[in-house]
């Protein structure tokens, strides 16, 4: 695997308590655990931001209009070809 480098500073108290917290975790270096909780954090807020929970009934209730949709218009195709064209997401 690839790796990149981090560089950062941090306060002494924070840094002792992040290398007592790796110790008693049994990791084998600080940045074993950084990495660890940058990856499980990050992968938390990243679920958070792409994902969405929402009730049973308002989940019908939308699948309800979208069955009862109109097909696109033009427009709304345009924009659509405009923006796989863009290379927008």
């Amino acid at each position: 695997m690839a790796t990149a480098r981090l560089d950062i500073r941090l306060d002494e108290e924070i840094k002792a308590k992040a290398e007592k917290a790796s110790a008693l975790l049994g990791l084998k270096s600080l940045t074993e655990y950084i990495v660890r909780l940058v990856n499980e954090d990050a992968t938390h807020v990243i679920k958070e931001h792409e994902s969405i929970l929402v009730k049973d009934s308002v989940f019908d209730e939308f699948m309800l209009a979208c069955d009862k949709a109109k097909a696109p218009n033009q427009a709304l195709l345009d924009a659509v070809k405009f923006t796989a064209e863009s290379g927008i997401k």
